[in-house]
């Protein structure tokens, strides 16, 4: 077999294995842009597995973070980075995870076969995603994050900085797409955002088992709660209202991710499809989430798989309908509580310097790990 084709269907066959949501919505995209999107989520998932991986310290988490940024931006070499590394790897890291890193070189030779744009876009993606990720989980303790401007530049750099890059590699596949630059630039980090924050809510005692807080202390503190103290046995009607909160924070994200998905051509089914199924079941765990403040784990408030079939047949019929896709969110989020963007806030690189630039910024959290 041609290499070439081996490590394309190396991606195809390694994705449900370490991602069964984008297994089912990479497929629903264009076929110009399956590899690409399966390659970025491939390479994001490779620094999330070195970022999560307990047995590797601080320093050498840094070290390697940058080694594997350098690798897939071509200045380092991946095969030497995967002798080093392989061997780290502890029980932790799932089988399907540890073959990933085995087979880093090969997700990273796909990267080089796409064009200039992809190939920068995806390298971008992952560069910041290796800055930004260290600076916050060295700094993780149950006391939470300090502001919402926190979280929201923790949600940029886990987040925001996958859909600057998916808007990148849609107006670099359609003109008519490209046409809408403007809007889905400026929608694209909040897009992000509502998904990521979705996230954190429903796995909120998951992080916190391992050390781990996302949510905003100022917010709680609004309510008289201290986010260091609050344990499965003491969590009641106060932190149920900064819960309330930051689910209304995450619902005005929502519908900004719906009014960037419906700038996307009606003709271009397969690209709204994958991007609806993401904003139609955020929406509705943020309304297992409203209906059921007193979860204690994530399980509690996941999606059923009837829910998963029910929204993928109703964005199905709405597809080319604009009218009908904003109903059926209508819907879906009544009841529940929504916060005022004042206005999309964007987070941009401390003063703008490239990644490569802030090693020594990051080597500076590294003591305050927990």
């Amino acid at each position: 077999m041609d290499r070439a084709i081996a490590d394309e269907t190396y991606q195809n066959q390694t994705l449900p294995h370490v991602s069964r949501t984008f297994a089912l919505t990479i497929p629903q995209l264009p076929e110009a842009l399956r590899s690409p999107v399966t390659n970025a989520y491939l390479l994001c998932r490779i620094a999330d597995t070195i970022e999560d991986e307990p047995a590797v310290s601080p320093p050498e988490t840094i070290a390697l973070m940058e080694r594997f940024k350098d690798a897939v931006a071509g200045r380092a070499d991946a095969a030497a980075l995967v002798r080093d590394l392989a061997p780290l790897l502890s029980a932790s890291t799932l089988p399907a995870e540890r073959d990933l890193v085995q087979n880093t070189e090969r997700v990273i030779a796909v990267l080089g076969r796409f064009d200039a744009v992809q190939r920068n876009a995806i390298t971008r993606c992952v560069e910041l995603m290796c800055f930004g990720m260290p600076r916050f989980q060295f700094n993780a303790s149950l006391r939470g994050l300090a502001t919402t401007a926190d979280l929201d530049d923790y949600c940029y750099y886990v987040a925001g900085v996958v859909g600057e890059m998916l808007t990148e590699l849609f107006c670099n596949y359609s003109k008519d797409i490209a046409a809408q630059r403007r809007g889905l630039e400026e929608l694209a980090q909040s897009f992000a955002q509502g998904l990521q924050m979705t996230n954190i809510l429903k796995d909120f005692w998951e992080d916190r088992s391992r050390g781990a807080c996302w949510f905003p202390q100022s917010v709680f503190t609004r309510y008289g709660v201290d986010l260091a103290q609050v344990s499965l046995d003491n969590h009641d009607a106060r932190f149920a209202a900064g819960l309330e909160e930051l689910i209304g924070i995450a619902h005005a994200h929502l519908r900004n991710a719906l009014e960037y998905t419906l700038l996307i051509p009606k003709e271009e089914a397969g690209i709204r499809r994958f991007l609806l199924w993401a904003v139609g079941l955020a929406i509705l765990t943020l309304r297992k989430l409203h209906a059921h403040p007193g979860y204690t784990a994530g399980v509690q408030v996941k999606v059923t798989r009837r829910a998963v079939g029910m929204t993928r047949i109703c964005t199905g019929l709405g597809l080319r309908h604009n009218w009908m896709l904003r109903g059926l969110f209508a819907t879906a989020a009544r009841g529940l509580p929504l916060a005022e963007l004042a206005e999309i806030r964007k987070i941009r690189v401390i003063n703008d310097q490239a990644p490569t630039q802030a090693a020594a910024q990051i080597g500076t959290y590294g003591s305050a790990r927990r």
